[in-house]
């Protein structure tokens, strides 16, 4: 391709094409991502949603790079549980079942739509009525169920389901029926509290009628949000969290988020260990890599790191000597020889751009008229480790999401993300593992089978090698074969600017990701 302009990885046709519209229109990586963000809402509504939250990792041609957190924030005040509207669905995965939490007590502060407007105001160089078209567009016509969009939507189907006005999101031809693949779904609301927000502004959202439209039905239907928490919510920009992995300089998602912190932690145990050297898959590496996880995640119960998350918090884990006493464990073993969207964007005038989106799964609540379901952030078992209602008051939520740029020593620029709640920081592990220490180009390393360990459980995909799984099985005892690749291990959509100019990238199929290159 002669003069490429950039390159998108996202997690819908859609939501990528959204973004090569911008970018072929000379928009820039961040008014494209803003484009895809729009765009995620109308055509992924199960992981992304003007009334949730997420993160922008920004890196712009001047060599500055920021750390936007506009995710879910807990209210100010908390009512008597007994008077919140909150209560559990079960979502089937197929091969397994995960319990959440819905209802109007699930809603915390939502961040998105002051994202937008920080990150239009810091980064972008076209106007936002430009930026939102291809959405309106998109909201207007309709969008063509495709059948990982369905799939989703039919894990999460008690939620879209527990209320007209959530189905009505997700109805295709048939009346009071999810659409299915192919059928083609319109969001006429949503289209006009686009065209509403670029003409009114933020404060359409968070002072104007629709907060106070949300402020009330919190307020008499058994949910914690108030005014003044829309009123008083704003957007973190923080300096990202930086490592060097192997001459690799990182930058993820710094406390307090943990995330990106957790990541951290793991590669800082591995590096020593020279995976590098190692047979791709073979029994030293995937026990290295395994027993690194299952570390990680024992700092995270014993250290209970989430209860008192600051400024200093990655620092101190991170701590060479802390490190240390980790490494230590992991040399003493002898070797047996959830609803979140990713959209990565690079340019070629070197601004390059990691966004992470969730909604949880929904709360069930649509924000009457406009198209917009809110999140579940407070009935989210992962953003909650120490039981339901036990947040702290007016605190902004840690998640799990940790969009990461890597700057390889000969001048590759990489953005890599991922969904998948817990599973987030193992996919992007991996992804930066098999890049760095392996030498693959973005599409074998996102395509790559994954491990993922949790509660015990070793999860293992499709893949690998049958002499690994048989070493990795005896080390542990509880653990489970998947049968097929699937969203369980995230959808890492990454997309790299080589040092050469050329452009490369992938869409996690896992989440029915694309690449597009401008």
């Amino acid at each position: 391709m002669n003069n490429p302009l950039g390159i998108v990885a996202a997690g819908h046709p859609d939501t990528a094409n959204a973004a090569a519209t911008i970018l072929a229109a000379g928009g820039n990586a961040f008014d494209a991502a803003l484009a895809a963000l729009f765009s995620s809402c109308v055509c992924e509504p199960v992981l992304s949603s003007l009334g949730g939250g997420g993160f922008l990792l920004a890196h712009s041609q001047d060599g500055n790079s920021v750390l936007y957190d506009f995710f879910a924030h807990t209210p100010i005040n908390k009512p008597p549980v007994e008077e919140l509207d909150f209560y559990p669905i079960v979502a089937d995965f197929g091969t397994a079942q995960q319990e959440f939490h819905i209802g109007m007590g699930s809603i915390a502060v939502p961040g998105t739509v002051r994202g937008i407007y920080t990150i239009h105001s810091d980064q972008c160089s076209l106007p936002l009525e430009e930026i939102i078209q291809p959405a309106i567009k998109l909201a207007q016509e309709g969008v063509r169920i495709n059948s990982f969009q369905h799939y989703i939507s039919t894990i999460v189907a008690p939620i879209i389901q527990s209320n007209p006005a959530s189905l009505q999101l997700h109805q295709g031809n048939n009346p009071g029926e999810i659409a299915a693949a192919d059928e083609i779904v319109r969001q006429p609301d949503m289209a006009d509290l686009f065209s509403a927000l670029v003409h009114e502004g933020e404060d359409l959202f968070y002072r104007g009628e629709l907060a106070q439209r949300l402020a009330d039905d919190c307020k008499a239907m058994g949910g914690a949000l108030r005014l003044e928490d829309l009123e008083s919510y704003r957007v973190a920009a923080r300096t990202p969290l930086s490592l060097h992995y192997r001459d690799t300089l990182l930058l993820t998602n710094p406390a307090p988020s943990i995330g990106g912190t957790l990541i951290a932690f793991t590669l800082s145990l591995l590096e020593q260990e020279g995976l590098c050297d190692m047979q791709y898959h073979g029994p030293r590496h995937l026990y290295n890599l395994s027993h690194a996880m299952r570390l990680t995640q024992q700092l995270r119960q014993s250290h209970k790191i989430e209860s008192d998350l600051d400024a200093d918090t990655s620092q101190r884990i991170l701590n060479s000597g802390f490190i240390d006493s980790y490494r230590q464990i992991l040399r003493e073993h002898t070797s047996c020889a959830r609803g979140t969207t990713q959209i990565s964007v690079a340019d070629t005038q070197g601004n390059i751009a990691s966004m992470t989106l969730s909604n949880g799964e929904g709360s069930g609540y649509v924000l009457p008229g406009t198209g917009i379901m809110l999140n579940n952030m407070l009935g989210e078992e992962d953003l909650n480790p120490y039981g339901f209602h036990q947040w702290p008051q007016d605190r902004r939520i840690a998640s799990m999401m940790a969009p990461t740029l890597a700057f390889m020593p000969n001048g590759d620029r990489i953005a890599t993300g991922s969904g998948g709640s817990n599973r987030i920081r193992s996919a992007i592990l991996q992804v930066l593992i098999n890049l760095i220490d392996f030498g693959m180009d973005p599409a074998q390393a996102v395509e790559q089978a994954r491990i993922h360990f949790e509660s015990g459980l070793l999860n293992m995909e499709q893949g690998i090698p049958d002499l690994s799984v048989e070493d990795l099985v005896k080390e542990f005892p509880q653990h489970h074969l998947w049968p097929e690749k699937n969203l369980f291990f995230g959808g890492a959509h990454t997309v790299m600017f080589s040092h050469n100019g050329s452009l490369l990238g992938r869409g996690d199929s896992r989440r029915g990701g694309v690449c597009i290159t401008v």
